[in-house]
This record gives structure tokens, sequence and C-alpha cells, in this order.
């Protein structure tokens, strides 16, 4: 049997970290008969991080013949169908979808968040795109449930970034301890005014800690603006780290004592490297996560207004809360690792010939 021919199709190659954790993650977890293309919104930024082909994912003409010489089609992990951010991403991941299953290509929904779906053509257009694939794996209860009522198969793991291989980052160590972390990203939740309270209470807390603050932006157009306006105000240590491999960014949660996070990535990453972490949920696939590893935190919209109150709740989890044991982390990542045995099961055999 040749080389098993995959199409790996996610928000690649757009700048943010979580979504590039993804991608690095299913590479890592490919079986070795695979070689992989990854439609990309930089393919050439894509190719050269990853060392994988890479062709545009917007235009018609590359993905077309991308697929005619593919075996095999996989939704590559994250909230790829939900109509919250964009009412046309499930139709555009959900025409992809299809497109693959008319030209004979097995299909893996791999890992995905599935929602909000506020709409319901957009439901219909999941439904039906789940229904059809070969093989479904999902990364919360969340989805499952969804699936569970539409009567779709699929295993339910962790994410698969839990599993992620990391890297050390340069410089890091070089700068003073005690460090926290701190990831916030654009978002109609995230006010004016709850960030100006984030930043006060940002400020007493590296006052009462003496911790070096280190501002680590996941996506420039969404975190790199914001992470700057805290840092203009800090009066301490801190640096901002602007990290382009996935496995770098993980590895910088390896030397912090905690983590404050907007993200969904940013705080399994944390998480993951046994670092203390306070959530500020803007996305109920944060909420989930909180209520799965009983995260301390905070919905925005329930933000507290005052910033002595945010700051005093940080120190408390600062000085006595617990970061997930060696046991507990190790058993998220074997149980993510289920992502990559779905992927050795229905990859192990190939198509016919390409259409």
């Amino acid at each position: 049997m040749g080389q098993i021919r995959a199409i790996l199709c996610g928000y690649y190659g757009k700048g943010n970290g979580g979504d590039e954790a993804l991608l690095a993650s299913l590479l890592q977890m490919l079986p070795e008969s695979v070689t992989p293309l990854v439609l990309s919104g930089n393919p050439a930024e894509t190719r050269k991080r990853y060392g994988v082909q890479s062709c545009d994912r917007t235009s018609p003409f590359q993905v077309l013949r991308a697929m005619r010489h593919s075996d095999s089609f996989i939704w590559g992990g994250g909230s790829l169908i939900q109509d919250v951010t964009s009412a046309a991403s499930p139709l555009y991941y959900g025409g992809l979808m299809g497109l693959a299953r008319q030209l004979g290509l097995k299909t893996i929904a791999w890992a995905q968040g599935i929602g909000p779906l506020k709409r319901d053509l957009t439901r219909r257009v999941a439904q039906q795109c789940f229904a059809g694939c070969t093989a479904v794996s999902v990364r919360d209860r969340g989805s499952a449930a969804l699936l569970n009522e539409w009567n779709i198969p699929f295993i339910e793991a962790p994410d698969p970034v839990w599993a992620l291989d990391s890297k050390p980052v340069k410089g890091l160590w070089d700068l003073p301890a005690p460090r926290v972390a701190v990831n916030l990203r654009s978002h109609p939740t995230l006010t004016p005014e709850r960030l100006a309270s984030l930043t006060q209470a940002l400020v007493d807390f590296q006052k009462a800690t003496q911790a070096c603050i280190l501002l680590v932006p996941f996506q420039t157009s969404q975190d790199l603006s914001i992470a700057e306006s805290i840092q203009a105000q800090l009066t301490g240590p801190n640096h901002l780290f602007q990290l382009k491999d996935p496995r770098e960014l993980k590895g910088l949660f390896r030397g912090v004592e905690m983590a404050i996070g907007m993200r969904y990535h940013s705080l399994i990453m944390a998480a993951a490297e046994e670092c203390r972490c306070f959530a500020l949920s803007y996305d109920p696939k944060v909420s989930q996560l909180m209520a799965q590893l009983d995260m301390p935190g905070w919905d925005l919209n329930q933000l507290p207004n005052d910033p002595n109150l945010i700051s005093q709740t940080w120190l408390e989890h600062y000085a006595n809360g617990d970061s997930l044991t060696g046991d507990q982390i190790q058993s998220l990542v074997d149980r993510a690792l289920m992502h990559r045995d779905l992927l050795t099961q229905v990859l192990s055999t190939n198509r016919s010939a390409p259409i």
C-alpha cells in the first residue's frame, strides 16, 4: 500500500495560536503512512513551519485539485462549526466536507467543538455534515450532547492540545521569578470598562506579588493591542511574548506560576504544564472547561466592578490555589490520544485510486 494522502482543513494559517496548536497536534498524531496537505490562509508560512505541503484555502482551483489527488479529508479540530463568529463559517467548512464526500474521500470530523449554533439553517447543515462523516471525534460534553441528539456515532476525548509536545522558549528563564502569564482577547464582553478594571487589578496584583507579568497574545489581530495597553500601565517587570510556534506557546507556561486567560487553548496549555489557572470566560467552551477541571474564574458578563476585589481573588488563588496533579494531567493526555487512535483506525486502509 502506498502513501495515504490526506487534506487537513481548519482555521490554519490565520495567525491564531490555538488553531495552530490544533494543526501541530494533528500533524503529531497522524500515522506515518499519511502524507498531509494543509489548506491554509498562509501556505508559504505553513510549509516553512511544519514542513508539509500546503495550498490556499480560498482558492477553489487549488482546493479542488488537492481533493482530486487525495484519499481522505480531515476537519482538523476546534470550533469550526459555529455561527457566532460568522454565519459563513459552517457553510464554508460544510461545503468542503460535502465536496470531499462527492469525490469519494474518507471524511473525518476530528476533535471538533460544535457550536454555538444559533440559526436553524446552520444546525441543519451541521447535522447533515456530521451524519455523513466516516468517523467523528469531539472534545467536549456539549458537542457530544448534540451528536447524541442527532443519533450520530462519535468518540469523546479531551482536546488534542493536551498531548501536544512543548518546546522551551528562548529567554524565558532569564526573566525574574515568579512569573504570571496573562492572555486577553478582544470580544464584545470585554468592554473598555472591564478591561480597565482588569488592568488596574493586574497592576495591584503585581505590586503585591512582585511577579514578572508575561503578556501572551495568541492572535495578533485580536490580542496584541490589548497586551500592549496593559504593558504600558504595568510598573514592575514584564515581557510581551509574540510566539508563532504553538509548541513554544505551550512551553512558555512551564516557567509560569499562574496564568490568567481568556482563550480556551491558553488555559489548556497552562494547565497541561502544571500551571495554576484563572479563567475569564467569554464563550461556552471556556465555561465547560472550567467546570470540567474545577478551574476558578468568572464569566466576563459577571466580572466584579471593583478592581480590588479582582486582585484579591487572584492573590488568594496565587497563594493557595492548586494546579492539576501530574496524574490528572497524564490522564487527560492519555485520553486525548484517543483522537490519534481514531486517525490510525480510519486511515489504515486506502481507497483504490484518486478521482
